[in-house]
């Protein structure tokens, strides 16, 4: 009797510029110490969002997409249905598509950002500062409002509803001891780069955050650790988030 084959299973990650991706060499590797012999992983690198139908249209065997910058919000009306929590947030990184091409959204990020940082807070990390307004932020918003963290963006343009950088004093580090920086600044290759911010304000109290795991130490992490902040990258978080796609693609 001929052995019946595993259906080939395909799963993807949308972003521009995204050849560094940490999720096509993470799920390959899972998928080889796994033995998921009948998956695997694709980046699908595209210039402009319009060109996300052409991926569902043609793509035979696609069960699931990671998103990532710049689409995290851009994606959404695409999509069929979103979860109750990527509604809440308004981004999302996980799409599954169902065997009638139906896509819903999820969003695991904020799974992941708030997993990873629970280890880390103290009885006086009551207030923090997001650094950049993108989607990922929102997530990271979200996450902070579930561990009841207050908390502020800040941003290149100020408004009523947030801070610019010119603005971060010692009054303003004193009172929020929680750093994140969600921009792309200080990313490979530009390792040089970081946050416009007066980095002597840190001190021991303060926690800085960066959602860039590669470098594995930003410039921004390790100016703040030059200060004696306690310091943490974004990889713990991209598994995190990684492994919750992976549930929800499974269920």
């Amino acid at each position: 009797m001929k052995k019946k084959t595993k259906k080939q299973l395909k799963f993807g990650l949308i972003g521009r510029n995204i050849s560094y991706s940490f999720s096509k060499k993470y799920f390959n590797e899972k998928f080889e110490i796994g033995h998921f012999d009948n998956c695997e992983y694709k980046n699908y690198d595209i210039e402009s969002i319009k060109e996300f139908p052409k991926i569902i249209t043609e793509i035979k065997g696609l069960r699931g997409l990671n998103v990532t910058i710049p689409y995290k919000e851009e994606i959404i009306p695409y999509l069929d249905k979103l979860s109750k929590t990527a509604k809440k947030i308004g981004a999302v990184n996980c799409i599954t598509i169902s065997k009638k091409k139906k896509l819903k959204g999820y969003n695991t990020d904020y799974h992941g950002f708030k997993k990873s940082i629970q280890p880390l807070l103290k009885e006086h990390h009551k207030k923090a500062l997001i650094l950049g307004t993108g989607g990922a932020s929102k997530a990271i918003a979200y996450a902070l409002r579930k561990l009841k963290i207050e908390y502020d963006f800040v941003s290149r343009t100020a408004d009523e509803f947030q801070y610019k950088y010119e603005e971060l004093d010692a009054s303003i580090f004193e009172e929020y001891t929680i750093i994140i920086n969600t921009t792309p600044v200080g990313t490979h290759p530009n390792v040089d780069d970081c946050p416009n911010l007066d980095y002597s304000l840190f001190t021991k109290k303060h926690i800085a955050y960066d959602l860039i795991y590669n470098p594995e130490e930003t410039a921004f992490l390790k100016k703040a650790k030059a200060q004696g902040a306690v310091t943490k990258n974004g990889y713990e978080m991209l598994v995190l988030q990684a492994e919750k796609a992976w549930k929800i693609w499974n269920e």
